[in-house]
């Protein structure tokens, strides 16, 4: 008897990490959108608040994705989707790169422009329980406000997007880490206007959108050839998965393989792919002990969703 997996569900710790980066992504929407408002306040003239602002904008992406994703993923399979829905979470993945790379370019590309033409960006007074004051210093304090909380999501999230294979999760913790460095590159740009230094707005803004634009290349590449199916690779550093290894590994450990050779790709979370075996000559039951190596490779990580074992006389690399 086959049994089809046509829906997958993450081990029970795996599903409780999961529900923690669901609550967190909630958390970052309703920081940013606090932090958007609050900008929009000071927002003046300055380039490098502009862009400080439009990032933070941007910072909505990837938690929407990751939410919209988490709604479509573990639907069962249907007669229009055989394999499922678990791509929707690279889908979600490309459109977050997507939106970090077009509007980096944007603003870098305008903010290179305003240095060539030698604009002079006015940071102007104004009037806060009867005192005048610079416009400089509440916008400091709000760039300043806005490091730490962004600080603490994204090191929340690294660590859950590693122990998850959460890719989406990964670039908005990316984001959130672009997200306090330019705050710190718009402090700097606004001290410099006010110390006279009128091209060091621009520079900031420059500084903050050519790593945004870094950002979204490399998520985009990622995105993009996860999507190719591209082997499986390490969320954090890129890396070839070693659980193709490690599969192939316990599949030639058995004593009635002669070869074996592993074919895997991404769908979102999980693995799928297939496993080509050469028997060993007069191997007895052979269905039997193809059923029992494809438990064995399925339960020997939980990302394995669906594997298919397949026997053929000769494997040629």
């Amino acid at each position: 008897m086959a049994t089809i997996h046509d829906r997958y569900e993450l081990p029970p710790e795996k599903a409780a990490l999961h529900r923690r980066a669901v609550r967190l992504e909630w958390w970052t929407i309703a920081f940013f959108v606090v932090a958007i408002a609050a900008l929009a306040i000071v927002l003046g003239q300055s380039q490098a608040m502009k862009a400080a602002w439009v990032e933070d904008i941007l910072a909505l992406a990837p938690p929407i994705a990751f939410l919209v994703a988490n709604r479509y993923r573990n639907r069962p399979p249907d007669e229009e989707h055989p394999y499922g829905h678990h791509r929707s979470v690279a889908i979600a993945f490309l459109a977050s790169a997507l939106a970090l790379l077009a509007l980096g370019g944007y603003i870098l590309v305008e903010s290179v422009l305003r240095l060539v033409q030698g604009e002079r960006p006015p940071i102007g007074l104004i009037e806060v329980f009867g005192h005048t004051i610079w416009l400089g210093w509440p916008m400091i304090a709000v760039l300043l406000a806005t490091m730490v909380p962004a600080i603490l999501l994204g090191r929340a999230k690294t660590k859950l997007a590693v122990q998850l294979h959460d890719k989406v999760l990964h670039a908005d913790a990316e984001m959130n880490r672009a997200d306090w460095l330019t705050a710190g590159a718009a402090v700097l740009g606004i001290l410099g206007i006010g110390a006279g230094l009128w091209w060091a707005d621009a520079v900031a803004a420059i500084v903050i959108s050519a790593d945004i634009v870094r950002d979204g290349l490399r998520t985009t590449r990622t995105a993009v050839a996860d999507l190719m199916d591209r082997r499986p690779r390490t969320v954090t550093d890129n890396r070839p998965h070693p659980l193709l290894t490690r599969l192939t590994s316990l599949t030639l450990d058995q004593p009635w393989v002669a070869d074996a050779w592993i074919r895997l790709r991404e769908e979102g979370h999980v693995f799928v792919g297939e496993m080509l075996v050469v028997p060993e000559p007069d191997t007895d039951d052979l269905v039997e002990r193809l059923a029992e190596l494809s438990r064995l490779l399925r339960g020997a990580d939980w990302r394995m969703h669906d594997l298919a074992v397949v026997p053929v006389p000769e494997i040629h690399r």
